[in-house]
C-alpha cells in the first residue's frame, strides 16, 4: 500500500497519516462511522510498521532501541505453535533487522499490525518521572489557576522505560523480581527505587506525594528533518492535511497525580484498608508497604514503597551535610551513600514533625519510593498523538 509509492514519506508525514487514522483510539463502543477502512486495514498498518520502525529508523540513542515488539491477533493470544507458557504472552519481541518479513518469517501472519505500531511508537518514545513534595496549599493554589508556579519542597527526576511487562518486587526479600506480561497495561518501573528516592521523606500534615510521567522525545516526537523530508514534500499525493490544531509540544504530561500525607498514614496505619485512591497490603511496624495509588478519573496506577522513618534524631551523624535543595534537582546531580542520606533524611524529617505537629497523634515520617506507573497502551497512545495541553512543569 505506503510500499508502492515513489518516494519514502518523512517520519512527520507518517505520523500525520497516524493521527488521521486513529479515531479508535481510546473507544471501548465502535460505531459503525467510527472507523474508517483504512484504520481496520492490516496492510496500511503494516507498511507505516516497517517505514518508521524498520527502513526509516533514526540513529540510536537508547541501548534498547533495536527491539521491536509484536503483538499478537487477539484470536491467537494464549495459543501458539509450540503450545508453551511463552506463547500464552500477548506479544513477542525481536531484535531490529534491515527487511521486516526475513525478521518475522511464517509469525508475520499472527501479528496485529496496528496494535504492534502503537506499542512501538510507545516503547521507542522517551519518558521520565518526577516525584516531588509539595506544599498542599500551593498545589490548591495551583489547581484554582492562581498564576502561581507549581514550586516543589523536594523533587527527583528519573528516566524510565516503556515496557509491556511488569516488574513484580518483592520487598520482604531484599529487592527480588520477576517479570510478567503487562500488556495492555504500559509499565515504567524503577529497578533501583529504593536509592533514587531514599531522602523523599512527608514529614509534615501539609505534605503532598507528587507524581508526574513526562514524555519528551524519541519516535512521537519526529523532528521533521529525517534524510526524505526534503525529497518527499515534493510530492504532492504524500501531503497530509496536519492544520488540525494539533499543536505539537516538545514535552507533554500522561500522568499527574498527588495524595496528602493524610491519607498515606491512614492507609500505612490501617495495613489492609482503601482509602480513596489508595490501597495497602500487608502493614507491619519496621516493614515496607506497598501503596496502590490510582490516577485521576481512575486513569492509571502508581506503586509506591512506604516506610516509616526510624527516629534517628539523637544519634551523631557528624557533620551537618544538607540534602534537600531549596529548587529541587535530579538524583544523578549528587554522588553519596544511600545509607547516610537515610540517616540525614530521618534526622531532619523528625525535627521538622517536632515543629510542625500540633494534634495529639505522633507525628510518623514516611519515606515514599515510587516503585512503578502503569497506563493502558491506548490512552498512551491517544496523548502523544493528539494531547495539546502544556505540560506540568514543576
Amino acid at each position: 500500500m505506503l510500499g508502492n509509492r515513489e518516494e519514502t514519506p518523512s517520519r512527520s508525514e507518517l505520523l500525520s497519516m497516524v493521527r488521521k487514522h486513529s479515531n479508535l483510539l481510546g473507544k471501548t463502543i465502535v460505531e459503525g462511522e467510527d472507523a474508517s477502512d483504512v484504520e481496520m486495514d492490516f496492510a496500511f498498518w503494516h507498511d507505516v510498521f516497517d517505514l518508521y520502525f524498520i527502513c526509516g529508523k533514526e540513529s540510536r540513542g537508547r541501548h534498547d532501541d533495536d527491539l521491536l515488539f509484536f503483538v499478537r491477533k487477539a484470536s491467537l493470544q494464549g495459543y501458539g505453535f509450540n503450545d508453551n507458557v511463552q506463547d500464552a504472552a500477548p506479544y513477542f519481541v525481536r531484535r531490529w533487522a534491515p527487511k521486516l518479513d526475513n525478521l518475522l518469517g511464517k509469525s508475520s501472519m499472527e501479528v496485529d499490525w496496528r496494535r504492534s505500531y502503537y506499542l512501538n511508537m510507545i516503547a521507542h518514545t522517551s519518558f521520565s518521572v518526577t516525584v516531588a513534595i509539595c506544599s498542599h496549599e500551593v498545589l490548591q493554589n495551583y489547581q484554582a489557576g492562581q498564576n502561581t508556579p507549581l514550586s516543589p519542597i523536594y523533587k527527583v527526576v528519573k528516566t524510565v522505560y516503556a515496557s509491556p511487562s511488569r516488574v513484580n518486587f518483592h520487598l520482604d526479600s531484599k529487592k527480588a523480581m520477576e517479570t510478567t506480561p503487562a500488556y495492555p497495561d504500559i509499565c515504567f518501573a524503577v529497578d533501583d527505587f529504593d536509592s533514587t528516592f531514599d531522602a523523599v521523606v512527608l514529614s509534615d500534615t501539609d505534605h503532598c506525594y507528587c507524581v508526574l510521567l513526562n514524555a519528551h522525545d524519541g519516535a512521537a516526537f519526529p523532528s521533521g528533518k529525517d534524510p526524505h523530508e526534503s525529497s518527499s514534500s515534493n510530492n504532492s499525493s504524500l501531503r497530509v492535511d496536519t492544520g488540525s490544531g494539533n499543536t505539537r509540544n516538545s514535552k507533554l504530561t500522561l500522568f499527574s497525580g498527588f495524595v496528602s500525607y493524610q491519607m498515606v498514614r491512614e492507609a500505612y496505619d490501617a495495613g489492609k484498608s482503601g482509602f480513596g485512591s489508595l490501597l495497602s497490603f500487608g502493614h507491619s511496624p519496621g516493614k515496607t508497604d506497598r501503596l496502590y495509588m490510582k490516577g485521576p478519573g481512575g486513569r492509571g496506577e502508581v506503586e509506591v514503597a512506604v516506610s516509616g522513618v526510624a527516629d534517628q534524631s539523637q544519634q551523631d551523624s557528624g557533620p551537618f551535610s544538607p540534602v534537600v535543595s531549596k529548587g529541587g534537582f535530579g538524583i544523578g546531580s549528587i554522588v553519596r551513600k544511600a545509607a547516610s542520606v537515610a540517616s540525614v533524611a530521618a534526622k531532619h524529617a523528625y525535627a521538622a514533625a517536632a515543629a510542625t505537629s500540633t494534634s495529639e497523634d505522633e507525628m510518623l515520617p514516611l519515606k515514599c519510593c515510587l516503585m512503578s506507573v502503569s497506563l493502558p497502551w491506548d490512552q498512551i497512545a491517544y496523548d502523544l498523538l493528539f494531547k495539546g495541553s502544556p505540560p506540568v512543569n514543576m
